[in-house]
């Protein structure tokens, strides 16, 4: 390698001239020698440029290089110059190779980058997945982005519980000096979803309250409807009741008559002045000892068959009501105490779950469970096939263990169906981990070139060249803005 090119290609990174560096750096090696130091810095130069093709062909030569190392930041940067260059199988390809590396120190750049090349690509599921495993990386130092990210996942997939809980902990883990309306827009978005309207409102209160922010036409949307909700409910509206009612074809004008509630004047109960209904016969008449007497008893009996008839109506009606809102027995609250009760005294727990649960589920599931542990419910989800309680369990050292758990109707009750812990990061901020798979609208732009481009530890100094610096360079290019590539990372 001739050094001299090679300081030079150095000093001209620094100054932020990236021509100069590449030109340098086209005479540090001869033809058909390989250098991991050398590659790895063009690679860097040629992103700054935009040169994305050219920037991925020279990380792929500094991976030759096997005495260099730097596997995972060059499979990084390999990885989001294709995904600038639009090369998204490609792309997927080499940054999980980049996730294999055990000595890259910060998987999250490698998360964050995988997670944008799946959501372009369609796999919401995937992304999700990378996202999370960004979210809950130690040497994350704005975990709050990978968790926005997550929360619009599960919004896409349907989860909008999920979704609110990961914007909640984006929220904690932004700084003050970050402006959090979009945050919080998205969590009103996220309420609104899982139909809890005033949690709703009061999120989007907070994203508009300092006149920075101003809603999409879709969060105005949610906001309004929103507030309609509420305000049937708080303001002499219709109520849920009533809303439930008039949609199982029960009208509030007055028309529904409990003793004939399908409308065919009469068919369903005949009326008491016809004889042919009781089939009362002369001769079982003249049996009796008094004809007023037989008149009264047949008038009450039928006001008890009434009365009777109708309570069951209304009964009918209350636990068709009950069952659609969600509620059962066992209750979400007792399946998931008993469960964590009978881990605890060492008896079977299979009762409480799901029946349609493989056995290797219900053995994971098992092995969550702490024994010798107190359990506190801290809110549960309703809805009439599903649920979600979360809880904390207070372990015998004195510690706590959060869990967000899962339940399936069974029956009129509830059985559990999956438990997730929800390990604790910095402060009192939760990060939910999915003991199964991730399943989660409203996606963030793509953060592209918003990862500080790191030199190579050899070939540059260890301070990040801001991608604010990269955009420059370009010359405030398209291409560089449409990049999801989030710079080169000099895998440090």
């Amino acid at each position: 390698m001739d050094q001299q090119a090679y300081e030079a290609a150095r000093a001209a990174y620094q100054q932020g001239d990236w021509a100069r560096t590449v030109s340098a750096l086209s005479t540090a090696k001869e033809a058909g020698t390989v250098s991991g130091a050398v590659d790895h810095l063009r690679g860097n130069a040629l992103m700054k440029l935009g040169l994305y093709s050219d920037a991925a062909e020279a990380y792929a030569a500094a991976l030759e290089d096997v005495t260099y190392g730097k596997v995972g930041a060059l499979c990084c940067n390999q990885g989001r110059a294709l995904l600038a260059a639009g090369d998204l199988d490609g792309a997927i390809d080499i940054l999980q190779r980049a996730t294999r590396d055990p000595e890259y120190a910060t998987p999250y750049k490698v998360f964050m980058s995988l997670g944008n090349a799946y959501l372009k690509r369609g796999n919401v599921r995937e992304a999700g997945i990378a996202f999370r495993h960004a979210a809950i990386d130690e040497a994350n130092p704005d975990p709050s982005s990978a968790l926005i990210k997550l929360g619009d996942c599960f919004m896409k997939l349907g989860r909008p519980v999920d979704a609110v809980e990961a914007f909640r902990t984006a929220l904690d883990f932004s700084t003050p000096l970050e402006s959090q309306n979009k945050i919080f827009a998205s969590l009103g978005s996220a309420y609104v979803a899982a139909n809890r309207m005033s949690e709703a409102i009061d999120a989007y209160a907070h994203a508009t309250a300092d006149g920075s922010y101003e809603l999409t036409a879709e969060e105005r949307t949610s906001l309004e409807a929103a507030k309609k909700a509420v305000a049937a409910i708080t303001g002499g509206g219709v109520s849920e009741t009533d809303a439930f009612l008039a949609a199982a074809g029960y009208g509030s004008s007055g028309a529904y008559d409990p003793l004939d509630p399908l409308g065919k004047s009469g068919e369903m109960m005949p009326s008491p002045e016809d004889t042919g209904f009781f089939e009362v016969t002369e001769a079982e008449i003249m049996e009796m000892d008094n004809r007023s007497m037989r008149k009264k008893r047949k008038g009450g009996c039928l006001r008890a068959f009434l009365v009777l008839f109708l309570l069951a109506l209304l009964l009918a009606a209350a636990a068709g009501f009950a069952y659609f809102r969600g509620f059962g027995w066992p209750t979400q609250e007792a399946a998931v105490t008993g469960l964590f009760e009978a881990e605890a005294a060492g008896r079977q727990v299979g009762d409480y779950l799901a029946p349609s649960l493989a056995d290797d589920a219900k053995a994971q599931i098992e092995t969550l469970i702490p024994s010798q542990s107190t359990v506190r419910i801290d809110g549960v989800d309703r809805s009439m096939t599903s649920s979600q309680v979360r809880c904390t369990a207070t372990l015998p050292q004195g510690g706590q263990q959060s869990y967000r758990i899962e339940l399936v109707r069974d029956g009129i009750g509830w059985k559990v169906a999956d438990v997730d812990l929800i390990f604790q990061s910095e402060g009192d901020s939760g990060v939910s981990v999915d003991s199964g798979t991730v399943d989660a609208q409203n996606s963030q732009s793509e953060t592209s070139a918003d990862t500080a481009t790191d030199a190579s530890a050899d070939a540059v100094t260890e301070e990040n060249v801001t991608s604010e610096q990269a955009g420059n360079a370009a010359g405030g290019s398209a291409a560089a803005e449409a990049s999801s590539s989030d710079s080169a990372d000099s895998g440090e």
